[in-house]
């Protein structure tokens, strides 16, 4: 097998660690899924890592299973980075072509775009991303592709993606000391966004939502380009501490309950269904009703669809989506979900499982879970068509973060025996 047709991603999430290890077709440009596992995720809150060490055994821990899985050691991956502390700005850049005959090359678009990240970020954050929206040549706007035509002058409209710098360290820094090197650092909806949005729903107007343990994360695109980046500090697990709130039980059953009878849609819900709590725990006694269990979900869900469509109404976009709203991630497995999204957002909304999958011998991969790792292996596979140049300008272009990370793994490979 050849190690550089092995892509793996690492998805790190508030209340669980995923990876996926995909190799790359080479004929067909497929990946064919040979292993994916999960652990719960030790020392990692809201996305940001809260103990390295607990992070460090999680990460590993979930590394180990898909070693045995696959046989394949892993020496790097592409790892997908959230956490509410991620922030998302409009820029542009503005250059003069270089060449005399006023061709555009790629090393002017490089420079436009270096242009638009001199932006006045705010102290100790770093650029994860910088994502060219559109190019202009001489007044004529929305380029894509610049390369090749002719003009004077070259400006460009793109959304810097940024992160707090100690979270972005101490994520590097427990990814190193379990042996794995990094090979890009990806905002994780835009990861999940590579495996669950086609190509002509980028183009028409769609956005994109994953709801995950502790945070909600939305990604808009308009015209196949992104317009909109936003992080709610709120997940699925809110939803169980209203339950365990709601009925006095522990997390543990609240959890259960919500798994196993949840519902967003209480009206579907007859008064007399009951769930009794002995049946999921033996020590736990009485008797509960699944309609006031389904009031209480649906409430939680009603409140993060609200903030995110406050997201949409701050880019006039609110109900004016023609793809509507694609819901991912482990929280948008509750039944009705997709019912409340339509009534919320005035949109048609559905769910997204990760596409143009190859063959597998992992069906668990297939599931709303997994679309932010899958994405990664995306990304990862079109980073490779391009030699390593990453889809987005990425981390690499940073002397900051690669010098920084070059240097731990010196000390990391010291510190291995």
């Amino acid at each position: 097998m050849a190690k550089e047709q092995i892509i793996t991603g690492l998805d790190i999430g508030s209340t669980t660690i995923r990876v996926v290890v995909g190799q790359l077709n080479p004929h067909d440009k497929k990946i064919h899924i040979l292993g994916a596992s999960e652990n719960s995720a030790e020392g990692v809150s809201k996305g940001s890592i809260t103990s390295i060490e607990d992070a460090v055994s999680s990460i590993s821990g979930a590394l180990e299973k898909v070693e045995r899985m696959t046989g394949v050691p892993l020496e790097h991956a592409f790892v997908g980075i959230n956490g509410s502390h991620i922030a998302s700005q409009d820029s542009h850049g503005v250059i003069a072509v270089s060449k005399s005959d006023g061709e555009i090359r790629e090393d002017d678009v490089e420079r436009v775009i270096e242009a638009a990240q001199a932006v006045a970020t705010p102290p100790n954050y770093e650029i994860l991303h910088v994502i060219p929206r559109s190019f202009t040549v001489d007044n004529q706007k929305g380029i894509k592709d610049p390369i090749g035509m002719t003009g004077i002058r070259l400006e460009v409209d793109a959304q810097i993606i940024q992160g707090l710098s100690s979270q972005i360290k101490n994520l590097t820094k427990s990814i190193y000391r379990t042996g794995i090197d990094i090979d890009d650092m990806v905002l994780g909806i835009l990861a999940a966004s590579e495996s669950v949005l086609t190509k002509k729903q980028k183009d028409l107007g769609v956005a994109l939502l994953n709801i995950g343990g502790a945070t909600t994360s939305l990604l808009v695109f308009e015209e196949g380009d992104v317009l909109h980046t936003a992080i709610l500090p709120i997940g699925s697990s809110h939803i169980t501490n209203d339950i365990a709130i709601g009925l006095r039980t522990s997390i543990e059953i609240a959890e259960k309950i919500k798994v196993e009878h949840g519902s967003a849609l209480p009206t579907e819900i007859n008064k007399r269904d009951e769930i009794n709590l002995e049946d999921l725990d033996s020590r736990e006694e009485g008797v509960i009703s699944t309609k006031h269990v389904a009031e209480i979900i649906e409430a939680r869900c009603e409140e993060i669809f609200k903030l995110a469509d406050k997201e949409l109404q701050k880019i006039d976009r609110s109900g004016l989506l023609p793809a509507g709203v694609i819901l991912t991630g482990g929280g948008a497995k509750l039944p009705g979900l997709v019912e409340i999204g339509k009534t919320e957002f005035k949109l048609p909304a559905s769910l997204g499982y990760p596409l143009e999958l190859g063959s597998t011998a992992v069906d668990k991969v297939n599931d709303l879970n997994f679309s932010t790792a899958i994405g990664l292996l995306h990304w990862g596979s079109g980073f490779h068509e391009k030699g390593g140049e990453g889809k987005m300008i990425s981390m690499s272009k940073f002397s900051s973060v690669s010098e920084a990370t070059n240097r731990m793994k010196k000390w990391f490979k010291t510190l291995i025996p």
